[in-house]
């Protein structure tokens, strides 16, 4: 015990807090950029997806999560943008180049001696504060395009608008509460770095100070609650999904709170068995002990059912009922068309000129999009699968095991020990690379819903307007012969209704 104690304490002297909060901004920052390769790189159109070239009612344009490269014009939905990520790229290099310079400094400055961490300890302040001032620094220098899309993102999920929410800020809030124990280390560093202060222990969380941690933990949370809020009560909602989701980031609440709320805990045990029970983790005798442990049991287990069910669209986890069978449904109805051996202009010149020209440049733009391919899929998947097959297996392996370590994560009581910092800042990179593999997921899955949606729905056979019902797979992969006639023989097959997610 003695021995891990030296340890983790050459740790935080080696890596202090304040390093490793630039540490796992800069892993974020990076992560997105790698998001949006990767994503190009699969042909999936994250800029379509997220919505980049919508124009919203209070007159400005939305902007990615974190900074893209818009200097090619408008992006429009089914064309690819190439070098999207390359921008973040650069930000990340001379932001990891400014980190790891300071943290060289201080290495050499300290030369792993302990008695020297604090005396050296205004350069992580230096290093912290350079960095906000070149977020904040109105000058035209420093990527300024991308840093003010960033401010916009963060601006627009703090104050969103009461009509509608966006994906991009949607994805942007969830990558927010990946980071909400950073959020709380920026607040843990800045009393280390003030006077008083010191790298190598916790500062003292006493009175109404101990509830400002959870409470900053708890802003990621309370924008996606708010967000989940606005969603259901928009007037084109008919859904209830958007209140389930919100249940969601309402059940990190408590597990919060009540781990601030294990001081109590930690009194009551102290005050029954003494001193030695306080280095103690486990109080499973105590009752507020027990209700934090369900809480934190309860957001887990909802939170992965969640990402795997309505996240990322896979059926491993759904209702047999809500499940579509797969293989068993009935094709859509396709109207026979016969040939006369006739020209076809007197048939096909109508009203429906315009209609039938439509259908065709809809079905010509949706081939931007990945294409929907409705063969049997296996268990527990979608019949979309737009990366290897078997990403999504280790996907939901590694969301489960890391999901699983959201009580740690989420629970200030845990991280007071000071033998736990290398454990807790593991689990903190940990939690940044679940939410780098689920945005890729995450995005698939929109952008599948979306060629769903775009995809050409042929009229019921019988519709009173009159329009020639066309079959997108045949308009564009079977020619049409240009000297016959068609006359339109209706099928008996009823409709299939589908679900677009």
């Amino acid at each position: 015990m003695k021995s891990d104690f030296v340890d983790e304490l050459y740790f935080s002297a080696a890596f202090p807090l304040p390093f490793r909060v630039l540490c796992l901004v800069g892993l974020g920052i990076l992560g997105w950029a790698t998001n949006l390769h990767g994503l190009s790189l699969w042909r999936v159109d994250a800029a379509g997806t997220l919505e980049l070239s919508v124009t919203t009612p209070d007159g400005y344009r939305l902007t990615s999560p974190l900074p893209t490269d818009r200097r090619q014009g408008s992006w429009k939905h089914g064309q690819y943008v190439a070098g999207v990520h390359r921008p973040v790229y650069r930000v990340f290099v001379a932001y990891a180049a400014w980190t790891v310079l300071c943290w060289l400094v201080y290495r050499y400055a300290t030369h792993g001696d302990v008695s020297l961490v604090d005396s050296f300890k205004f350069i992580p302040a230096i290093a912290t504060l350079c960095v906000l001032t070149a977020l904040i620094c109105p000058f035209n220098v420093l990527y300024k395009r991308e840093r003010d899309r960033f401010l916009h993102a963060v601006h627009r999920c703090l104050f969103p608008s009461p009509h509608r929410v966006y994906f991009s800020d949607v994805v942007f809030a969830d990558i927010f509460t990946s980071f909400a124990k950073v959020l709380g280390d920026v607040w843990l560093s800045a009393c280390m770095l003030l006077p008083g202060g010191s790298l190598l222990s916790q500062p003292a969380q006493e009175g109404l100070s101990r509830w400002i941690l959870p409470t900053l933990m708890s802003i990621p949370y309370a924008v996606r609650f708010r967000q989940c809020l606005v969603e259901y009560n928009a007037p084109s909602n008919e859904s209830r999904r958007p209140l389930f989701n919100a249940l969601k980031y309402a059940s990190s609440f408590p597990v919060i709170y009540l781990s601030a709320a294990q001081r109590i805990v930690v009194s009551d045990v102290v005050a029954l068995e003494g001193e030695a029970a306080a280095s103690q983790p486990w109080h499973g005798e105590h009752q507020l002990f027990r209700l934090w442990l369900l809480a934190a049991a309860f957001n887990s287990l909802y939170s992965f059912w969640w990402d795997v069910t309505n996240d990322w669209g896979l059926e491993l986890l759904r209702p047999q009922h809500a499940a579509p069978q797969a293989g068993h449904a009935p094709p859509p109805p396709r109207p026979l068309l016969l040939p006369r051996l006739h020209s076809r202009s007197a048939l096909l010149k109508h009203a429906a000129d315009d209609s039938i020209d439509g259908h065709l440049d809809d079905a010509a733009s949706f081939d931007a999009y990945p294409r929907v391919d409705r063969r049997p899929h296996p268990y527990g998947l979608r019949s979309v699968l737009l990366f290897p097959l078997p990403v999504y297996p280790f996907a939901i392996l590694v969301d489960l095991v890391l999901r699983l370590t959201w009580s740690a994560k989420l629970s200030s009581h845990l991280h007071s020990y000071s033998e736990g910092d290398l454990i807790i800042f593991w689990i903190e990179l940990a939690e940044v690379v679940r939410r780098w593999m689920w945005v890729f997921l995450r995005v698939e899955w929109e952008a599948v819903k979306e060629a769903e949606l775009r995809e050409p729905r042929p009229p019921h056979p019988h519709s009173s307007d009159g329009r020639i019902a066309m079959d997108r797979r045949d308009s564009l992969r079977e020619g049409i012969p240009e000297q016959e006639d068609f006359e339109m023989v209706s099928s008996d097959i009823s409709a299939r209704a589908s679900e677009a997610g």
